[in-house]
């Protein structure tokens, strides 16, 4: 639970550490925002992957099923600077499928944490193994750090790709080119 009153205190000092007037009018309720801005960037904190995927249905098809192109948002854990880009997930059903928006829903609460890429690439990917309990699960995200394009080393527009694999996919040269294909498509 995001506590919005030490928010609230941390964002105060943090405009006087650099050197601000917090009673400056364009100030004055901008502790009070960025409290309500923690709280629902921060949602994941108080979600669980489990309640989006727990609802299943029966399935004939366990062909590959992909979900590309999932836009996320999250926040570096480092830098406490945003981190954005695009999310694609595929499982391979073992008699049964989630519907297709909870694929979305378990990026967004995972992302919706301090996070870094590499470990919500992989958490994706385990809660779908943890609750589907498919025969494998790939996740790829490509994303744009802040903390890379304005500050650091300053390079708007490069994009850092990670990706797992599980079950069926590890090893699997075939049915990674068929995900990455699909992706690209």
């Amino acid at each position: 639970m995001v506590d919005k009153d030490k928010i609230i205190e941390g964002v105060k000092l943090i405009l006087e550490g650099v050197g601000e007037d917090g009673s400056r009018e364009g100030l004055l309720e901008t502790p009070d925002r960025i409290a309500r801005m923690y709280e629902e960037i921060f949602a994941g904190m108080n979600d669980s992957a489990d309640k989006h995927l727990s609802k299943t249905f029966h399935a004939s098809n366990n062909e590959m099923i992909v979900e590309k192109d999932i836009t996320l948002y999250s926040m570096c854990e480092h830098h406490m600077l945003p981190f954005y880009g695009k999310a694609h997930v595929a499982y391979i059903p073992n008699d049964k499928v989630v519907g297709i928006s909870k694929l979305a829903r378990t990026v967004e609460v995972f992302a919706r944490r301090l996070q870094i890429q590499e470990q919500l690439t992989a958490q994706i990917a385990d809660a779908l193994m943890e609750n589907l309990a498919p025969k494998g699960v790939m996740v790829m995200i490509e994303a744009e750090h802040m903390c890379m394009t304005m500050r650091g080393i300053k390079k708007p527009g490069s994009k850092t790709v990670t990706y797992v694999c599980r079950g069926a996919f590890e090893g699997n040269e075939n049915l990674q080119n068929t995900f990455f294909n699909l992706v690209k498509a």
